[in-house]
């Protein structure tokens, strides 16, 4: 399968599609448009190693709601994930069972090689 999975009125996310150009196999998801489902998440926990690894500590939400002072779980941070949008780390691409996920230059240099392999 090949999917990003980003939000559509951010400029990073926008900025990064743009840099990948990616082709037409691709499947767009617009996370706040339509909602990611437990199944997705799954898919993509099982990919990247955990929930935690596709969680945004950077969210606004994150912040307002003081989660740094508490001590989370998978569960906790699969259920934030799934509550709300901005809790899930942007983008996410997936293509041939690798998965790439946030904006870091390597992320995103490691994604443009293999989306171009």
């Amino acid at each position: 399968m090949k999917k990003i999975y980003y939000l559509s009125t951010c400029d990073t996310c926008k900025r990064i599609l743009k840099e990948l150009e990616p082709n037409t196999e691709f499947e767009l998801q617009d996370i706040k448009a339509e909602a990611i489902t437990p199944e997705q998440l799954e898919e993509m926990a099982l990919l990247a190693g955990s929930y935690e690894n596709l969680f945004s500590k950077r969210a606004r939400l994150y912040n307002e709601r003081n989660l740094k002072e508490q001590n989370l779980s998978e569960s906790d941070y699969k259920n934030l994930i799934l509550e709300h949008y901005t809790f899930l780390k942007r983008p996410v691409i997936l293509t041939d069972n690798h998965i790439f996920v946030g904006n870091s230059k390597a992320e995103i240099a490691a994604a443009k090689a293999k989306i171009n392999s």
